[in-house]
C-alpha cells in the first residue's frame, strides 16, 4: 500500500503536539501538588486549610475566617478555602491524633494540643508563639435564668439541696475540663481562707458536693448549653464568652462571677505533619499569626472572649470584671499536674464520679 508523504508528515506533527502537550500539563500537575524546586511549601493556585476546632469558637469564626481569606488573597493573590470541623476540644483532639487531617488545630486547653504532639503531629514548640500560643482568654462562670431565681451568688450555692446544676463531661469537653479546674481551685482557695493551707482534701470534698447536684453530663459545652435552653437544670457553668455570645443573640441569662474562678486559656497551633503533607505550611503560618493581631482579636472581644493582646486588652478592660481570687493553671500546679492529680484513672475526678 502506498503511503502519502505529506499525510505521514502531518500526522507526525499532530503526534508530537499532543506529547507535548501531556508533558506541560503533567510537568503543571506536579507542580501544585509538590511544590517547586526550590521547595517552596505554598501550592500554586487555591489553597485548602483544613481547621479542627473546639465548638466555642465556630461563631467567632464565622466572621474570622472570611476576614482572613479577605487579606490572604489581598497579600498574596492566593484564594483560601477552609474545611471546618468543631467537635467538643477532646473529641477533636483523639480525632487529629487518630488520623484526622487537620492543618490548624484551635482547641480549649494546651492539653489536647499536647494529645496531638504525643501522637507525632505536633512537632514544633507551639508555645514559643505570641502569647504563649494562646488567641483568646475567658474564665469560668454561672450562668442562671433570667432574674438568677434561685439568687445564685457563688460556687456554694451549688451544693444547696435542690439546685440542679449543669456542666459537660471531662472525658470529652476540654470546657468540662476548666469547670472542674475552677470548682476545685475554689475549693483550695476556701481551705486557705479557712486553715491557711491548700487541702485537697476539702477541695475534693467541696468538688463532691457540687457535682452531687449535676442533672447531666454532657458531650461539650454548646450540648451542655442546648439542654440548659430546653429547660434543663437551674445554673450552668461554662465559659463567660458563651453566655455573653448568646445574651448578645437574645437569649436571657444572668451571669454569676464567682469570687473565686480560673482564667482559661485557648491554644492554636498548625499541625506540621499534615500541614507539610498537604504543602499548606505557609497558609497555616500566616493564619496563625493572624489570629493574634489586634484585628482578630477585637473579633474574638465581639464574640464575648477577654483578648490575649496587651492592647485590645487594655481598650476593653470597662467589659469585663476582674473576679476578686482570679487565679490560672499554675496555681494547681500545671496542666501535668492537674492532669496526674484529677484526670488519672485513680484521681481526684474518678474519686468524685465514685464517691470515694
Amino acid at each position: 500500500m502506498k503511503i502519502n508523504r505529506a499525510t505521514s508528515q502531518r500526522s507526525l506533527s499532530l503526534l508530537l503536539a499532543v506529547v507535548m502537550l501531556l508533558i506541560a500539563a503533567g510537568c503543571g500537575k506536579a507542580e501544585q501538588q509538590g511544590g517547586n524546586a526550590a521547595g517552596s511549601t505554598v501550592q500554586d493556585g487555591d489553597v485548602t486549610l483544613v481547621i479542627g476546632a473546639y465548638s466555642v469558637v465556630k461563631d467567632a469564626f464565622a466572621d474570622l475566617l472570611p476576614a482572613f481569606q479577605t487579606y490572604w488573597l489581598q497579600e498574596t493573590g492566593q484564594k483560601v478555602t477552609f474545611q471546618e470541623s468543631y467537635e467538643a476540644s477532646g473529641t477533636q483532639a483523639r480525632a487529629i491524633s487518630g488520623g484526622f487531617e487537620a492543618d490548624v488545630a484551635i482547641l480549649a486547653m494546651e492539653g489536647d494540643l499536647d494529645k496531638i504532639a504525643d501522637a507525632g503531629f505536633i512537632t514544633h514548640d507551639w508555645k514559643a508563639q505570641s502569647n504563649g500560643g494562646m488567641i483568646t482568654n475567658s474564665i469560668v462562670v454561672l450562668g442562671t435564668r433570667k432574674g438568677n431565681p434561685l439568687d445564685i451568688k457563688d460556687w456554694d450555692d451549688l451544693t444547696r439541696k435542690g439546685v440542679k446544676v449543669l456542666y459537660p463531661n471531662p472525658k470529652t469537653s476540654g470546657g468540662a475540663q476548666w469547670d472542674i479546674n475552677a470548682i476545685y481551685g475554689a475549693g483550695l482557695k476556701l481551705a486557705e481562707d479557712k486553715n491557711g493551707t491548700k487541702d485537697s482534701d476539702y477541695a475534693k470534698n467541696f468538688l463532691k458536693a457540687v457535682h452531687a447536684n449535676v442533672e447531666s453530663l454532657d458531650k461539650s459545652g454548646r450540648a451542655s448549653m442546648a439542654a440548659f435552653e430546653y429547660g434543663v437544670g437551674d445554673v450552668i457553668v461554662t465559659y463567660e464568652n458563651e453566655l455573653l455570645a448568646r445574651i448578645k443573640k437574645g437569649v436571657d441569662y444572668d451571669i454569676v462571677i464567682p469570687r473565686s474562678t480560673i482564667l482559661i486559656e485557648n491554644p492554636a497551633a498548625i499541625v506540621d505533619k499534615n500541614a507539610d503533607k498537604h504543602g499548606t505550611r505557609k497558609v497555616a503560618e500566616a493564619f496563625i499569626a493572624f489570629l493574634h493581631n489586634e484585628e482578630s482579636q477585637r473579633l474574638f472581644v465581639e464574640h464575648g472572649f477577654r483578648a490575649v493582646d496587651e492592647k485590645v486588652a487594655a481598650d476593653t478592660k470597662d467589659r469585663y470584671t476582674v473576679p476578686e481570687e482570679l487565679f490560672d493553671i499554675t496555681y494547681l500546679g500545671g496542666w501535668a499536674e492537674v492532669r496526674k492529680n484529677l484526670y488519672s484513672k485513680r484521681g481526684i475526678w474518678y474519686q468524685v464520679l465514685a464517691d470515694i
